[in-house]
């Protein structure tokens, strides 16, 4: 079977490094794999650098009619799309190719007037994977897809990303207990509620950093609070990593207080690099993180439990590397690249009967 992803690449994030995964992996299901990607601005080659690595062959376009040519030249048997762009532009192009469409996140754009567009694209797709039961819930209720449609398949990963690049060392105060953050700064992923929190912690916590990692058009919010709050040297705002693996292993915990998540690949990441998390009870992370198992979960939108929750962790060395302990086991068990391959071989079995 020949099946070809589709989607719009302007870097490296969650559902990016979830296709680096995946492609691959196709192989050990009988599954060649083979990948179209949509010209997004950005920095898309350290995507296509991992493909050529990967064996993986690919094409590249910027525009619908490109994008059939493409497909035609790969012969699929089925055209597998991801997020907004690839599902609009793949339904065109893929013409009477059986559809496979996978929803990555849960944005709330998509239950206002765009819903009208995605019940169309579902109607088009054979089949409609969702990454999280929270997000398959999001898309029948919220978006109006049929949930016979819909199956779960959790994203896969098996160890800490390489690096994509080399980074300048990591320039951090002698002693420093590391509170690390990974995501872009935008408002989804809640940062402003880490500072909020961090300020909190830092009397009787001296010794901590909160570094957070990523690049976005709230780096400049996210500055003047920091000066508000007078955390100082204590939050670090490096942009972008070409090597989060480094910085995991600098790190004595993970938070992630987003306000709503697709999946939070980098939960997956932070487990397997055994470090305790702590984050918002919202959206599919109650599904990733084991509360008070593999990691502590609070509202979102509560600086004060956030707090707690982080002074919680500090405070018990012991109890932290319990945390991280678990979690690494369950990210091995549960979150495992064979099983995320072979739970999407059937879906596209299924869709071609």
């Amino acid at each position: 079977m020949r099946v070809v992803h589709v989607h719009r690449i302007a870097g490296i994030s969650g559902s990016e490094r979830h296709l680096l995964t995946l492609l691959p992996a196709l192989a050990a299901e009988g599954i060649e794999a083979a990948f179209v990607g949509l010209d997004g601005g950005g920095n898309p080659e350290p995507f296509y650098a991992e493909l050529d690595r990967a064996g993986v062959a690919y094409r590249r376009v910027s525009a619908v009619p490109r994008l059939r040519h493409a497909l035609t030249s790969f012969g699929p048997d089925l055209v597998h799309t991801h997020l907004v762009h690839a599902d609009v532009w793949g339904a065109v192009a893929a013409g009477r190719t059986p559809l496979v469409s996978t929803k990555h996140n849960d944005d709330p754009f998509r239950t206002g007037v765009f819903r009208f567009v995605e019940r169309a694209l579902g109607r088009r797709a054979r089949a409609i994977i969702c990454i999280t039961e929270a997000l398959a819930r999001f898309n029948a209720d919220g978006v109006g897809i049929p949930r016979g449609k819909i199956s779960v398949v959790h994203y896969g990963l098996d160890e800490v990303p390489a690096a994509w690049s080399n980074d300048p060392p990591l320039e951090l105060p002698e002693g420093a207990r590391v509170v690390l953050s990974i995501g872009r700064l935008v408002p989804q992923k809640g940062h402003d509620v880490s500072l909020n929190a961090f300020a909190r912690i830092r009397v009787e916590h001296p010794d901590a950093v909160l570094a957070i990692v990523g690049e976005g058009p709230e780096r400049e919010q996210l500055e003047t609070l920091g000066r508000k709050l007078d955390l100082g040297d204590s939050l670090l705002l490096p942009g972008r990593a070409g090597d989060v693996a480094a910085w995991f292993r600098r790190a004595e915990l993970f938070l992630h207080p987003a306000r709503w998540e697709g999946f939070g690949l980098v939960l997956l990441e932070a487990m397997l690099a055994a470090l305790p998390v702590v984050a918002t009870r919202v959206s599919s992370i109650p599904e990733i993180v084991a509360a008070d198992e593999t990691g502590l979960l609070v509202a979102r939108e509560d600086p004060e439990a956030l707090a707690v929750a982080l002074g919680r962790v500090l405070d018990d060395p012991a109890y932290a590397q319990q945390l991280g302990e678990a979690g690494l086991a369950r990210a091995r068990s549960e979150f495992s690249v064979e099983r995320m391959a072979s739970a999407t071989a059937a879906v596209y079995r299924k869709a071609l009967v």
